[in-house]
């Protein structure tokens, strides 16, 4: 008789996990507040600016701006820093799609660097060896809420006088050595889209401890206003990326939850590392000893069994009633960046570059994508301590039973 649940076994779970978003009553009266309020807009408002202050401070910066999306804050971040024309910008090919299509909307180049195998974050040790006369950035992107090492990664940045971007979409409230992500950099990028963990369906910020940073990011995102010009006067080349007085309204009274949830987050994580990292074939990411406090957007294990591929391996635990993802592809294999943003750029030195995207090949990044990767989501991790046995369970009844899985 088969034994697994894909196979017509029972189902080690038929509960389902935490839904997302978390909310209450008091979400609601916080957006009527606004409704009634009849300011709607942050020009009017007071919540934009409020929430704009109580984040930054949250993330251990002096300043905030609230943007519509965190990819368009990547993007202003960027421009903020300098970074324009046919600048390099070293970034991670693990990761979604914004952190380099906010470089190629500048008519920047993004340099990929292959990825440390334990933390699946960019590995510093591969950074250093990819700059050239033209890089101008490091995009450090804290994958899964799992800090990247910016010990390593400030040092090389303030050797070689480059600017360091922070995309922390997915790591709110993330601490390394005790100091939360986004400050370590020029800036720091968070997003509040539908998934995250700390969300109010779409949105963003830039947090700054640079104040011409920050006033470069409020001009961009404010039509090229500056502050103390006129209404109609537009100095810079922005464009209207204002957050509503809703949306801020929302992320204020969501953030009463954040530092609860980030706690039983990381509980639920620890507990299924170690109970996980008993079992031969899986192997979940590492925890560092610097980092503080994990984001848990993600928990990564890493697949690592001969007997059947990772694929069968996710059907059979989603059948056993756990829900799982492949993440990401390598991001130098996507279309959209294998040709420039601008065709002008073209004519660029380092257009060469970009044209090899298609021929490289970086190891880790690769294992990672295509072998490796399984995730579980935040939500997940906001379950008990018997939702955590029963992942735990369907693994474990999975590696016991592998041979069912052969093709």
């Amino acid at each position: 008789m088969k034994k697994l649940a894909i196979n017509g076994g029972p189902k080690t779970r038929t509960k389902p996990f935490p839904a997302w978003p978390v909310w209450d009553e008091a979400d609601c009266a916080a957006v009527a507040d606004v409704v009634r309020s009849g300011q709607w807009w942050s020009g009017g408002g007071t919540k934009v600016k409020e929430f704009e202050e109580k984040f930054a401070a949250y993330q251990e910066c002096k300043y905030g701006v609230c943007v519509p999306t965190g990819t368009i804050g990547l993007m202003i971040a960027l421009r903020a820093v300098g970074v324009g024309f046919g600048d390099e910008v070293i970034v991670t090919p693990y990761t979604f799609i914004a952190s380099a299509s906010a470089t190629t909307q500048l008519n920047a180049i993004n340099i990929f660097v292959d990825i440390d195998p334990d933390t699946y974050n960019i590995d510093p040790a591969k950074i250093e060896e990819a700059i050239t006369e033209r890089t101008k950035a490091i995009m450090v992107v804290h994958i899964g809420g799992h800090p990247a090492d910016m010990d390593a990664i400030m040092e090389i940045a303030q050797k070689r006088n480059l600017k360091v971007i922070e995309d922390c979409a997915q790591a709110h409230a993330a601490e390394w050595r005790g100091k939360r992500v986004g400050s370590f950099g020029d800036a720091g990028v968070f997003s509040f889209m539908a998934s995250k963990n700390l969300s109010c369906g779409e949105g963003g910020i830039v947090v700054t401890n640079t104040e011409d940073v920050a006033d470069t990011s409020w001009s961009i995102h404010n039509i090229g206003r500056v502050k103390g010009g006129g209404w109609y006067e537009h100095s810079v080349m922005g464009s209207n990326y204002r957050m509503t007085e809703f949306q801020a309204a929302l992320l204020l009274s969501q953030m009463k939850n954040l530092d609860s949830q980030t706690a039983i987050r990381n509980d639920n994580a620890l507990y299924l590392t170690e109970k996980l990292s008993k079992i031969d074939g899986i192997s979940p990411l590492p925890w560092d000893d610097r980092i503080t406090t994990y984001g848990c957007h993600l928990f990564i294990l890493r697949y690592r069994a001969q007997e059947a591929t990772r694929e069968r391996f996710m059907e059979a635990l989603k059948a056993e009633g756990v829900h799982c993802s492949p993440g990401y592809g390598p991001l130098y294999k996507e279309k959209m960046l294998s040709a420039p943003y601008d065709p002008s750029l073209a004519t660029h030195p380092d257009f060469a570059r970009i044209a090899e995207y298609k021929d490289l090949h970086l190891e880790h990044t690769e294992r990672a994508a295509y072998k490796e990767n399984v995730w579980l989501l935040q939500n997940t991790l906001l379950g008990t301590r018997k939702d955590m046995d029963d992942i735990v369970s369907a693994i474990e009844k999975i590696m016991d039973n592998i041979d069912e899985l052969e093709d």
